[in-house]
């Protein structure tokens, strides 16, 4: 099968669109001369190896081979992985917004030959539903637009760039009458932040639910900085919520991006390195004045999904003494969101015999299931933690579903090495393993740090992303603060 220009670079979600019958380009100047050369707009899509709508898209109309016909008679087309560039990403889903959108991935922006932004979107299906257009439908009237109604495209492009760089400019405190953070305004925005949580399920009110580990981090420490309990409480109904919830892979370890529900309990599948790192991080930061059996129980199941699934080595590695750690894990598995994490009740009684009953009932298995006709583990609120000899028993039986489920087809892991990313597992576990008195986590933060800093180190200059011995892309603002803090957080926990 012929490949597209994707087929040189090193990002699993562009390897993943090498095949497509769409003319792909990577972002660089390369495809901007041949927009400019050929006078066409550019279709920018932007996506992520684990992103399960970024899939659905790509089989529907990127695989198609008319649709595709029509993108590369119609446009120049560029692929970018989100995560690769964060610094394309954030320029286009800011325009996204100036247009009142809902960002997101995929996200689908239509640029001038110059790379200004002048239309866009996420998700397109490839006929009219979900009151959206047909894409290939939205590619005609985009390129009509383009060809003979150039005003409305200058004026579109004028006025999102206007926005974005006016958005930017605030953002890095150009703004003369902003205002010096004081404890009196921390305290104030604690309090606006407190009336946006859901004190019944935790989160934030409404649905989807995003742990939001950074809201919650401020929030716990307005509560250190003033005693008061609505700010503690806000907390631990969240994170009590979290770790008992379907968000939480209780089979396997480690946390869901977020819940599609108000409950924590169906999540969206795909399991991002950031997210763990920062929710471990406040699991740590909470039990050391909570204590909480359940938030170090979950800490150390996630260390343990870190190290079991995470773990990235060099191409030619021996010997676990150099690594870090990969960027995703996918939602889909063989083509099912989530088919990889679900059990039914019949598979649960042939994997536990006589345990099968105590999991069942601690965890809502049901016979007809609680998702889709299958069972997502959740813990039962009334479920009693402090039973150790129940829990013991808990957990060999998760234990024997894990030996089982790694038999099933995985879902992808996104093995691309992400400096930011890394940053902030490294600093949460070192802090971890400082509160938790687990020196081997100060030892894997460590290793990681060291792997960054030699690997992804060219010329002096440190680089976003490393895949199979290749380092690439300037690194961002991102990367330099969060290994920074991992620094910062190596030195407390080491000395060194």
């Amino acid at each position: 099968m012929p490949q597209n220009l994707l087929a040189n670079e090193t990002s699993p979600y562009l390897l993943q669109h090498q095949d497509n019958p769409v003319n792909w380009q990577p972002w660089g100047e390369p495809a901007f001369a041949a927009a400019r050369r050929e006078n066409k707009p550019i279709l920018l899509s932007v996506g992520y190896s684990a992103c399960h709508w970024c899939h659905v898209m790509a089989h529907e109309s990127f695989e198609d081979e008319a649709i595709a016909g029509l993108m590369n008679d119609l446009f120049i087309c560029i692929k970018v992985d989100r995560e690769e560039r964060p610094d394309v990403d954030l320029v286009y889903q800011s325009a996204l917004a100036m247009l009142g959108e809902q960002g997101g991935w995929p996200l689908t922006m239509f640029l001038t030959p110059a790379a200004e932004p002048f239309w866009g979107g996420t998700y397109f299906p490839p006929s009219a539903r979900y009151g959206r257009p047909g894409f290939p439908d939205l590619l005609r009237r985009i390129a009509e637009i383009h060809k003979n109604e150039q005003h409305v495209v200058r004026k579109n492009a004028d006025a999102l760039c206007e926005a974005v760089n006016n958005l930017q400019n605030a953002a890095h405190g150009t703004d003369p009458n902003s205002e010096t953070l004081t404890r009196q305004s921390l305290d104030s925005a604690a309090d606006r932040a407190l009336r946006a949580v859901d004190l019944v399920h935790g989160g934030t009110h409404g649905a989807p639910k995003f742990p939001q580990p950074a809201f919650f981090r401020f929030l716990w420490r307005a509560h250190l900085r003033t005693g008061l309990p609505a700010f503690n409480r806000a907390v631990t109904t969240t994170l009590d919520a979290m770790c008992q919830g379907g968000i939480y892979d209780h089979v396997g370890g480690g946390f869901a991006r977020y819940s599609t529900d108000g409950h924590w309990f169906v999540p969206h599948f795909e399991k991002m390195l950031y997210d763990n790192a920062q929710i471990l991080d406040l699991l740590a930061e909470v039990w050391r004045t909570t204590k909480s059996p359940l938030y170090a129980a979950r800490a150390r199941e996630t260390v343990e999904w870190l190290l079991r699934d995470m773990v990235v080595s060099l191409p030619d590695q021996t010997d676990d003494t150099s690594f870090a750690f990969a960027a995703a894990l996918d939602a889909d598995s063989e083509g099912v969101e989530g088919l990889y994490y679900v059990w039914s009740a019949g598979q649960i009684d042939e994997a536990l015999g006589s345990d099968a009953e105590p999991f069942k009932s601690a965890y809502a298995i049901t016979p007809g299931g609680n998702w889709e006709g299958a069972n997502i583990p959740k813990r039962r609120p009334d479920t009693d933690l402090n039973d150790d000899l129940a829990e013991a028993r808990l957990a060999a039986s998760r234990q024997r579903l894990l030996q089982i489920r790694s038999q099933r087809i995985p879902p992808m892991r996104d093995d691309k090495v992400l400096a930011d990313w890394n940053g902030l597992m490294i600093a949460a576990l070192a802090n971890a393993g400082v509160i938790f008195d687990e020196p081997d986590w100060i030892s894997h933060a460590r290793r990681a740090f060291e792997f960054i800093v030699t690997h992804m180190t060219i010329d002096g200059r440190l680089r976003h992303t490393w895949r199979h011995g290749r380092a690439r892309h300037p690194a961002t603002l991102d990367d330099y603060a969060n290994l920074s803090r991992a620094a910062l957080a190596l030195l407390e926990s080491t000395g060194d």
